[in-house]
């Protein structure tokens, strides 16, 4: 079973939870995710499955795209509204231009201090286990690159926006700050991710979808379409003979594709068997071939 599947996560679930429960769904132990989603927040959740967990390593500088809402009026340890208030709520009335000056500080390429309940470590320890235990938690500004935030709507003390940035990217970072500017305090109330480099929230399928395609035997229906993966990438066709050199990691010659650094590998339409680099002319090395799996085992031979 080797293959992506974009999942609509939703509020209340880890992305590692997510993946758990994909993993029980499926009988299969191999599923990794792309891009970890905060457990309040909903969206895109891309899935990657079998031998194809080893396309990890090209997403993770990928792009994403977001919809939410930041409420105006106190600010929150967690810079989302999963937190405790840390400054005293303000009764505040926003105007759309008002709003509109405030995100246009927020575009481009900025210095950002991750939130200190995050990944990010502090001398090894996530910051997120520190703060926790109410220690001080002090995080470095790192580039970010906000490459749109346009705001969508003003309502009382409400602003709703869209949103793409690169990889690294903070949006509860960019809420809180902007709480910061205006005085006020502020905190992302809701976050929903629209897209992940190629994955686009029409891609997504609920939890529920997924079992029912299951049920129904439809799980192909569901999958991304192998030729739609890593678009930036060029991509070849190999034949019978091609496609066995490359299983067994032997080199390969590609005369089509001359001046390309890395390529997909595809036997047939929808087997995506390498991605391949070039060693020099035309000659090609796979260097992470997706070996076939091994058929998963019915839940009745498991049950044996």
């Amino acid at each position: 079973m080797n293959g992506v599947l974009v999942i609509d996560k939703p509020a209340g679930l880890t992305s590692h939870d997510v993946v758990n429960r994909v993993r029980r769904i499926l009988g299969e132990r191999s599923v990794g995710h792309l891009g970890t989603l905060d457990p309040s927040a909903t969206g895109v959740l891309p899935l990657v499955i079998g031998s194809l967990t080893r396309l990890a390593q090209f997403y993770l500088k990928s792009e994403k795209s977001y919809e939410g809402v930041i409420r105006f009026g106190f600010a929150t340890d967690t810079y989302d509204a999963e937190g405790q208030p840390t400054t005293p709520p303000q009764m505040i009335t926003l105007d759309d231009s008002q709003v509109e000056e405030l995100a246009g500080n927020f575009r481009g390429v900025i210095e950002q201090a991750p939130p200190p309940f995050s990944a990010k470590k502090v001398q090894g320890v996530p910051a997120y286990k520190l703060a926790r235990k109410h220690q001080q938690v002090s995080l470095k500004p790192v580039q970010v690159e906000i490459k749109e935030l346009t705001i969508a709507s003003v309502e009382g003390d409400r602003a709703s926006f869209r949103a793409q940035v690169a990889s690294g990217t903070y949006m509860r970072s960019v809420a809180h700050d902007m709480g910061q500017r205006l005085g006020c305090g502020a905190h992302l109330e809701t976050l929903r991710r629209t897209g992940l480099g190629e994955f686009q929230i029409g891609d997504a399928h609920t939890l529920e979808d997924l079992e029912d395609a299951v049920r129904r035997d439809r799980l192909d229906e569901l999958m991304v379409h192998p030729r739609k993966l890593l678009p930036h990438m060029p991509a070849v066709t190999a034949n019978d003979d091609s496609a066995a050199r490359i299983r067994s990691g032997r080199p390969v010659n590609l005369p089509e594709l001359s001046t390309a650094r890395r390529v997909k590998v595809y036997y047939g339409q929808r087997e995506l068997i390498a991605i391949a680099t070039r060693v020099a002319g035309t000659l090609f090395h796979a260097g992470i071939v997706f070996a076939a799996e091994p058929a998963v085992q019915s839940r009745d031979s498991q049950a044996r």
